[in-house]
């Protein structure tokens, strides 16, 4: 490409100086201003009639149908003049309060009681004094006549009602009580004896070894000396853990005893023991 070609060539022709200008990038870059010019023309009309194209539509709609406005005469006239005859109608004033009458209710006359000039008010007799009943008998009359002694007895004494206490069973000194009303417990309250289950309860191995934890369901039966019999396993785990549990149940101090009545009895307690791996 000469001097005077290459002041009017084209970036695309020095770009594709010695190729195939047939290829099909050529072309394109050739077109590429044609065609974008070209889309947007076509895309700016496809917008502006998307736009106006409803607004046109209703309006032709609203030609066709052929809506015709109706115009109302109003003459103020005679507005004024039906004014002036609503003013003149003047409506009777309401009847007085004491016009209107109310319905008559029946009503039957009763007269008062009069009495009778004939009629005699007798005088009421009073009771015979206390003084003028000693050694005389109750009649409807009196009648003159001897004293009777003895008549008036003495009052005989009150029958006294035999109180009768009620007897409370007492507990046999062999019976075991399930529920009773003073619980028995351990020296100091429950908090004293889990110290005393963490500070004396030793972990087995086999329970260790094997992972094993959870709790022990002990029951046993607290004396009225306080001390503990007939310790049995109500649920356990296994691994030696029921055994470590009864063995520390039997080291336990004397308890308190439960009462019923007021009296230390036999009771039965279930304790749950607690083995937690750390």
């Amino acid at each position: 490409m000469d001097a005077k070609q290459l002041a009017s060539a084209t970036l695309d022709d020095i770009v594709f100086e010695n190729r195939h200008k047939t290829y099909g990038a050529y072309e394109l870059r050739k077109t590429y201003r044609k065609t974008v010019w070209r889309a947007f023309f076509i895309g700016s009309l496809t917008f502006v009639a998307g736009v106006a194209g409803p607004y046109f539509a209703a309006k032709i709609y609203e030609a066709s149908k052929g809506k015709e406005e109706v115009v109302v005469d109003i003459d103020l006239t005679k507005l004024e003049e039906q004014k002036k005859e609503e003013e003149k109608i003047e409506l009777p004033p309401p009847p007085p309060p004491e016009e209107i009458k109310k319905p008559e209710v029946a009503q039957v006359a009763f007269p008062p009681p009069v009495p009778k000039p004939d009629e005699e008010v007798k005088e009421e007799i009073p009771p015979p004094k206390m003084e003028d009943m000693q050694d005389k008998a109750i009649s409807n009359k009196n009648v003159e006549g001897e004293k009777s002694e003895g008549l008036i007895e003495d009052t005989p004494p009150e029958a006294k009602e035999e109180v009768k206490v009620a007897e409370i069973e007492q507990p046999k000194e062999d019976e075991i009580f399930t529920t009773v009303e003073q619980q028995a417990e351990f020296p100091g309250g429950a908090r004293e004896m889990y110290k005393f289950l963490g500070a004396n309860i030793k972990y087995p191995a086999a329970a260790q070894r094997a992972n094993v934890s959870g709790k022990v369901f002990l029951q046993f039966v607290v004396n009225t000396n306080g001390s503990i019999v007939d310790i049995q396993v109500l649920k356990g785990i296994g691994f030696g853990c029921d055994e470590e549990a009864m063995r520390v149940v039997k080291d336990m101090p004397k308890w308190n005893p439960g009462k019923q009545n007021g009296r230390s009895v036999r009771s039965r307690f279930t304790l749950p023991v607690s083995f937690v791996l750390e």
